[in-house]
Formats: structure tokens, sequence, C-alpha cells
């Protein structure tokens, strides 16, 4: 089998999966438990990993560090210090440049943002969603808008500037003014990064079922295309780049664990459903609490399936990955790590795309127009190079 010719990445990152959540939000299709029953058993269980898991990158100096979910901020700040300090054991950090919690508004009051200074957290990515009540209200989410705007506004005060929130379109009965409304609000609170994602039906989720029984208002694709436009437009107009399809930044301001995934660096992924990537394979462990905690403690072994990624299979996942960011995707890069044949077949793929101004070409990077922003994952999949091929 044909093997990818690139270089092992200068760093790598590590993502923590918390597994727990308050209460389930409609949209949700990640793995996690509204019961915290098994919670200890999971956090010793991943103390046991960090450590089982030590030859993994290979001595690669970590990063980054990502507490994500579930809701991370559940943890308090001991269970991170504990985790952390595990990982301060038995991997490399001393280049690391960001340690993220993933938090929910009703969690970051002042007493636990005070506790979580003495912990390695560096930066929030808070999960506030909308500022209009109506739309927390139709995606159950345990907060409300005045909750938001205090734990941003309180996460500033408690010396947190390195802020990043989440924020969904296209949810029913969201106008298009109000969406302005939300985007100019992130100007307003001084955010440097959010993320947004058009509200979508993930199959075996509450939302899936209470539109099939009528029993919530449907997602129209056509109102997230119109205000995904406006997105582009007013980040603009704010000074924010559209650096990632769903991520927008202040200059320099980027996320460096997200912009390492899609430059492909490896990364380990600790917890219940978390993904690692070594570059030729990936893996993702059980998504069960319970299995997950028993195969560590009592049977001493880690709970994962694995895949080798075929020469193809690693290239067209750079080829989708690339062109969702502002860098794109580097043709010469391509014939580099793969071959110049696969960088030919792509550039002339790239060909009736742009045509249609939905590519263009800047000497040897291929990147989306904001109008092929729109059919990003068509485009892709049509510059895909087959396994014949």
């Amino acid at each position: 089998m044909l093997s990818v010719k690139g270089t092992v990445p200068h760093t790598a990152g590590i993502y923590l999966h918390i597994p727990f959540c308050k209460q389930a939000c409609v949209y949700c299709n990640f793995h996690f438990s509204t019961s915290l029953k098994y919670k200890e058993d999971v956090l010793q269980a991943m103390l046991r990993e960090i450590e089982m898991q030590r030859e993994y990158l290979q001595d690669i100096p970590v990063e980054t560090v990502y507490f994500g979910g579930g809701t991370p901020s559940l943890l308090s700040a001991d269970d991170i210090n504990r985790l952390f300090d595990a990982i301060l054991k038995y991997y490399k950090v001393e280049e690391l440049k960001e340690c993220t919690l993933e938090a929910n508004p009703d969690d970051l009051d002042k007493h636990y943002l005070q506790a979580l200074r003495g912990t390695p957290v560096s930066r929030f990515s808070i999960g506030v969603q909308s500022f209009r009540e109506e739309d927390l209200l139709y995606m159950k989410r345990a907060h409300n808008t005045q909750q938001a705007d205090y734990a941003i506004k309180a996460a500033q005060d408690a010396g947190f500037d390195n802020l990043s929130i989440d924020l969904i379109y296209g949810t029913p009965g969201l106008t298009d003014a109000a969406w302005k409304q939300n985007l100019a609000k992130v100007k307003e609170l001084n955010i440097p990064h959010f993320s947004s994602y058009a509200l979508t039906v993930e199959d075996k989720t509450a939302l899936q079922y209470a539109i099939a029984h009528k029993k919530a208002a449907p997602v129209d694709p056509e109102q997230a295309a119109g205000q995904f436009e406006i997105l582009m437009e007013q980040a603009a107009a704010m000074g924010y780049e559209h650096y990632e399809i769903s991520n927008l930044a202040l200059p320099g301001r980027y996320a460096v664990h997200n912009t390492n995934y899609w430059r492909g660096h490896h990364y380990l992924g600790i917890g219940p459903s978390a993904h690692s990537f070594n570059g030729t394979s990936r893996r993702w462990n059980v998504a069960n609490n319970a299995l997950y905690a028993k195969g560590i403690l009592q049977e001493h072994k880690l709970m994962f399936e694995e895949e080798q990624l075929s020469f193809t299979a690693h290239l067209n996942e750079y080829i989708m990955t690339s062109l969702r960011t502002m860098w794109g995707l580097d043709l010469d890069k391509v014939a580099r790590e793969w071959d110049s044949t696969c960088a030919t077949m792509v550039e002339k793929s790239s060909h009736l795309f742009q045509e249609k101004k939905w590519l263009v070409q800047n000497e040897r990077k291929l990147l989306l127009t904001n109008e092929g922003k729109l059919f990003a994952d068509r485009i892709a999949s049509e510059l895909f190079v087959s396994e014949q091929g």
C-alpha cells in the first residue's frame, strides 16, 4: 500500500471527553449521560488511560489540551487539576499554548471562575447558542439569556479574555433581524472568537422525534442558508475572519487546538467516545461510560476500535478539512506528501467549480468563495481521489 510521505507534525493535542450533562439538549448527538452515577469511575479510568496511552503521541510535544463534552464545566477545579497533573506526568507539555474548557453559562459563577484560576485552563468555549430566550427554550438549554450575558462578563472580570462562544442559526422563529442582533452581541461583548452552526436534525435525537411527532417546528434549510450568508457578511463587517466554515475570529485569535486538527496534527483522545489520530490510523473509544470504566479499571485494557487510513482516505480527509479553512487546499502539499498525479487530478476536478465561481485558485492554493462555502461538502466530495486513482 502506498503511504503518505509527510513529516510528523511538530506538536500534538490532547482531547478529554467529559461525558456528563445536567440535561439533554434536543439537538445533541454527542455521547453524554445525565446521570453522574459513574462520574468518579470514569475520571479514575481517564487518569489510567492517560498513563496507558503515554506512548501514543511518540514524545511529540503537546501544544493544546481541550476539555470537551458533554459538559466539562461540571468538573471541579480539583478534578481538572487531577487530570492535568496526569498529563504533566506522562507527556511533554512545555510548549503548551492553550488549555480550553467547554462550559455552560449557568456553571460560570464567580466562585467557580475563581477556583479555575488555580488550574491550567486559559480559554473558555461557552455554549451560549443564542441570546434569545425563545431559541434557548426551543433547544431546551439549561441556561437563560441573562446567565449567558453574566457568564461572559464574569469570565472577563476574572481575567479570562481568551473566550469563544457557540451560536446556532436556522432555529425556527429566528428572524434574520434577530440573527443579526445575536451577531452584534459578539462584538458588543468583546468576544475574540465564536463558532457558528446551523441547527441540524441528527438521527436518534429528541429534536428528530419531536419534529416527527409534530411537537416541534421543523427546521428550514433555506432559512439556514440565508442566515449563513448573513453570518459571512456581518462577521466581516465586524472585523472577524471566517477562518473555517464554522469558526470566526478576530485576526490572530484562532483556536489553536481546532486549527491543528484541520492542519493534520496528531491528537490523543481520552475518555468515552473520544477519538485519536496518529497520522496513519484513527481510533475511537467505546461510547459507554460503564463499559469504558470497567474495561480500564477492572480488565486493564483500552476500550477502542481502530481504522488504518489508506493512502487515498488520508488524502481525501486532507481535501475535506483544508477546503474548510481560509488557508485552502495546497496542491504543492498534495504533490509533496502524496504524489504529483494526485495533485493534478484534484486540480483538474476543481475547474468545474472554478467556472461556477465556487472555488478560486491562488497560485497553488484552492480556496472556497463565499458562495462556495454553501456547498463545501459537495465540492470536497467531487475533488476526492478514488482508490483506483
